[in-house]
């Protein structure tokens, strides 16, 4: 089997063993659904945001749930590293003639898969019932949000892959994966804008990569015009610099094969 065929397979794997897992995939399309439905209806109706680029908050609030839908996707799709770990399965593929990086690529290669398409579904399903803009057509525009959902989650699925190579538990890797995205997801401009926040949150938001996915996405469907936003080609720039990095980062942690708890 070449190195092509076996990252399908594992890929191929991973996809199946997350498709029975049904809650996973009810859960992360779900809950942020629910979360902009009523957030975004309740704070628009009752207190009427004037700050905003195009004024309505629930367009406004999609492309944080989009990332916060990657985020929850890239930090539930990992465990199946764990569960292959404490089952032995893993030490069974890493034993076979591929290198580790071939196996660790596989499963990402589904993780990344599954955290796109469940971020495209939310912007789908949002899509028809809020006020987007589309600046640039709805097909471009469209595309662009794509894009950005791509490198996210390329990042993203790095990142979780650095992680789960090195922490015994599950509980732990959950544990600092929300200690270490979270904060990034509220000072990304997700939920509110970061123009109007103190300097010291500006210049925080400015160093999170989590910013440029948000501000490409509301430039592509919720923004009238790029003015005070940051721009396409910073956004892609800084964005796609890195997820090539931490996804790089990621493939290179080579897991360790001890149980959780010992």
């Amino acid at each position: 089997m070449n190195t092509i065929s076996a990252v399908a397979t594992m890929a191929q794997r991973e996809l199946l063993n997350i498709a029975r897992s049904r809650s996973q995939l009810y859960s992360s399309i779900l809950t942020p659904l629910l979360f902009l439905l009523f957030l975004g209806n309740g704070v628009s109706s009752g207190l009427e945001p004037a700050n905003l680029a195009a004024g309505n908050f629930t367009a406004y609030l999609v492309a944080g749930t989009v990332v916060m839908t990657s985020v929850f996707s890239s930090t539930f799709s990992s465990a199946s590293y764990f569960r292959d770990r404490d089952s032995g399965v893993l030490r069974l593929l890493l034993s076979t003639p591929h290198h580790p990086r071939v196996i660790l690529l596989g499963k990402s290669m589904a993780s990344l898969g599954i955290g796109v398409g469940q971020a495209v579904v939310v912007l789908v399903a949002a899509a028809p019932f809020v006020e987007f803009e589309w600046q640039y057509g709805v097909v471009a525009g469209f595309g662009v949000a794509v894009a950005a959902v791509v490198l996210l989650n390329l990042m993203l699925t790095g990142l979780a892959q650095a992680f789960a190579s090195r922490i015994q538990s599950m509980q732990g890797f959950h544990l600092l994966m929300n200690l270490a995205l979270f904060p990034l997801l509220f000072f990304s401009g997700a939920f509110f804008p970061i123009d109007g926040l103190p300097l010291w949150l500006r210049v925080m938001a400015y160093a999170n990569p989590l910013t440029y996915a948000v501000d490409a996405m509301q430039l592509a469907a919720y923004a009238a015009s790029g003015e005070g936003f940051i721009g396409l080609p910073t956004d892609f720039a800084v964005l796609g610099t890195v997820a090539v990095l931490v996804y790089g980062l990621g493939l290179s942690r080579i897991p360790r094969l001890t149980q959780s708890g010992q």
